[in-house]
């Protein structure tokens, strides 16, 4: 199983590859190919992993040990960066039987912690509480 950062990545680095390697012909297959590579970062672009780095990745996947999650469940808190307790819910089976609400509180704590989000994300989020009491 590959994380979202690891596609990312490694279309980022076929991208480059093939700027270098222009070539004049261009046949269905390859323009086919370049659609999909196309579509693909653009939309993992707007995701966390496009914000992630392989330390980060690493820094992750150890704080994640004392919470015995299964390899598919720390993929996806890694590819989708859950900020609610919903959101672990959804992504770990039987949380309510495996995780108390103080493990998922530490579960958020630890992904928004070592993940990094989205900037301007974050800047909006932390500007509307703001405007909120402005008016």
């Amino acid at each position: 199983m590959l994380s979202n950062f690891e596609v990312y990545q490694l279309l980022t680095d076929l991208k480059e590859k093939r700027k270098e390697m222009v070539k004049n012909k261009h046949s269905a297959g390859q323009q086919n190919l370049n659609t999909i590579m196309y579509e693909t970062l653009k939309y993992l672009s707007k995701t966390p992993c496009a914000h992630q780095n392989p330390d980060t990745v690493k820094e992750f996947l150890t704080a994640m040990l004392p919470h015995k999650l299964t390899k598919a469940e720390k993929l996806q808190l890694l590819n989708h960066r859950p900020q609610t307790a919903v959101e672990i819910q959804l992504m770990v089976e039987e949380s309510e039987e495996r995780l108390t609400e103080e493990q998922i509180d530490e579960l958020i704590q630890k992904v928004t912690d070592v993940l990094p989000g989205d900037p301007q994300k974050e800047g909006e989020a932390s500007a509307d509480p703001e405007m909120e009491t402005d008016q």
